[in-house]
């Protein structure tokens, strides 16, 4: 049987995989999953219409699944996923979607949460992030694989994070960030390519150097973004390998809504 704590209270309904572990005094409701291998901390507190999968590591006072924190929300049974192999540290709070989005707040599998980060309704934050102490995700966020947020940092309603982005410490996030770019501060400024984690990733030095085209087109040309667009597509005849980083980079500029960080 999964080990639970004998101070826990987990409702008789909740879904428990045997190889989970639930610590003392721990909260655990009625539409909750939980997959093999799953850690629960002492005192955390996992409502709602809740899924989580295998391997994760959750703190000890963690709130996930509760009701999101929108004056429209009237109950309907929206949900929170998250993946599996992720650590979420103490103090977290994911709340479930709403019915005005898609229903659901999804996370991937990967992930570095730290302590007191806060991912608000309807978000997606994708596979490898590291989000550093305090960040905060309002509603209907997107975050890209392997993107890391630095600590009290906050990200408007709306905004996307693209992948490979590094954002750093006590920044506003007000426009979204493009892949593979460093952003920080209040306003929010592009500084770079994110090369230091690029290397870590083992990108190529093809694959680097049409980045770092890129930022040039769209930051140091006077380009308009449509012209910069245009140039960026020429870019795989000279560096093939990096194919798939120009059109990750096209489909993302080709869907802003708000406007990218300049």
């Amino acid at each position: 049987m999964s080990h639970i704590h004998p101070t826990a209270v987990v409702d008789a309904q909740a879904c428990i995989d045997e190889r989970a572990s639930i610590g003392p005094f721990a909260v655990i409701g009625p539409h909750v999953r939980i997959g093999a291998g799953t850690t629960v901390g002492a005192h955390c507190v996992i409502d709602g219409h809740t899924t989580i999968g295998q391997d994760n590591r959750i703190y000890p006072f963690a709130s996930l699944g509760a009701a999101p924190q929108d004056k429209k929300y009237g109950g309907e049974p929206t949900e929170l996923r998250i993946g599996d192999r992720n650590t979420i540290r103490e103090f977290c709070t994911f709340n479930t979607g709403t019915a005005q989005d898609k229903g659901s707040t999804t996370i991937g599998n990967d992930n570095w949460i730290m302590a007191y980060v806060h991912i608000a309704h309807d978000c997606v934050v994708g596979d490898h992030t590291t989000m550093a102490n305090n960040a905060t995700l309002a509603g209907h966020v997107e975050v890209g694989d392997w993107a890391t947020i630095g600590g009290l940092t906050g990200v408007l309603q709306r905004m996307r994070i693209g992948a490979h982005t590094m954002v750093g410490f006590s920044s506003h996030v007000g426009k979204d960030v493009p892949p593979f770019m460093v952003v920080d501060g209040n306003p929010l400024a592009v500084r770079g390519v994110n090369l230091v984690g690029l290397r870590r990733r083992d990108f190529s030095d093809q694959r680097i150097s049409a980045i770092r085209e890129m930022h040039k087109l769209l930051y140091r040309q006077g380009l308009t973004l449509e012209q910069a667009r245009a140039a960026m597509a020429q870019l795989p005849a000279t560096y093939p390998e990096a194919a798939q980083d120009v059109a990750l980079m096209d489909a993302f500029l080709a869907s802003s809504v708000a406007g990218i960080a300049r």
